[in-house]
């Protein structure tokens, strides 16, 4: 496991925090945080379907970036639960306790988390992404929108609202899962609603789909670029030449370019700092003064965020 740094974040519900529905554009002069900078880690590894030798494996890592100095981690899609068809029937009972003892870690390590999992809820699985504060909290729980039809056959069933902003380690934040990458609205819609650092878990395709790799890279930088945020992507390794994703996890700047990226083959760590005054979301407001403002506006009603 390679780690590289650069110096150039209980139960079934949404639990403990207050959410606004109707979300107001961030305005111009606040769009800078007032943290000057973030220390994030994105940890690519691999799952297996023993999900508690997975979060053995989480809070390990958790203990280690702690000593880093890190504030928010990043772990793939379905890091807990594994992301293979038996997903979808990993019991409620299982997939509580797992996320209880992940956010025991984050309390004791003093770390922020995203961690991909899977929630049982109404008898339907959903492909989810867990926001854990450095208290060991949940802050938010975020349903994938837009399924892979691969999953729709395992039996996933579609999330049916965007992503939230949430405060991270004292910066706004958001989330997106995988495919949902191709659907620029879920980053520009909690941009304008103050996001600057959008967290990207995904279980991408393997490696033997060599097409996808450079699309896949672009539209990670893409949603960086056009928006002016960083954001922050943790991918699974590939297992062999056909199976398991295709590593690459990244680190974009908000201008677009990488800051860093993992290998292919390898669990790797990526730790990186922030500087946030470079995310202004400068190019995300534009649109609110283009001629599709109403529109933006309109969608931004429908943004929760998570006080």
């Amino acid at each position: 496991m390679k780690t590289f740094l650069r110096h150039s974040s209980l139960g079934l519900g949404l639990i403990g925090f207050a959410v606004t529905a109707h979300a107001q554009p961030a305005p111009t002069k606040s769009g800078t945080p007032a943290l000057a900078t973030l220390r994030v880690a994105v940890v690519q590894m691999r799952s297996e379907p023993d999900v508690k030798a997975n979060v053995a494996k989480v809070i390990r890592h958790l203990s280690a970036l702690a000593a880093k100095g890190v504030q928010v981690v990043a772990f793939p899609e379905c890091a807990l639960s594994n992301y293979e068809p038996a997903a979808v029937h990993v019991s409620a009972e299982t997939l509580v306790a797992a996320e209880n003892e992940v956010a025991a870690a984050c309390r004791q390590s003093a770390l922020c988390a995203i961690v991909g999992t899977t929630q049982q809820r109404g008898g339907q699985a959903f492909n989810q992404a867990l926001i854990i504060d450095a208290q060991g909290r949940i802050m938010a729980r975020y349903d994938k929108v837009y399924l892979t039809d691969l999953e729709r056959r395992w039996g996933f069933i579609s999330g049916t609202g965007l992503p939230p902003v949430f405060p991270i380690a004292g910066v706004q934040a958001s989330i997106m899962i995988c495919h949902d990458s191709r659907f620029p609205e879920l980053v520009r819609l909690p941009v304008l609603a103050g996001a600057r650092v959008i967290f990207y878990v995904s279980h991408e395709a393997g490696i033997f789909k060599e097409s996808k790799m450079v699309p896949y890279r672009a539209q990670v930088q893409a949603r960086a670029v056009e928006n002016d945020v960083f954001v922050v992507h943790a991918n699974a390794p590939a297992n062999d030449v056909r199976t398991g994703s295709h590593g690459q996890s990244r680190i974009v700047q908000a201008d677009g370019n990488i800051m860093q990226e993992a290998g292919q083959l390898q669990e790797e760590v990526l730790i990186a700092d922030l500087n946030l005054a470079d995310a202004t979301a400068e190019r995300a407001r534009e649109s609110i003064e283009g001629p599709f403002g109403d529109w933006w506006r309109e969608g931004l009603k429908r943004v929760p965020i998570v006080q």
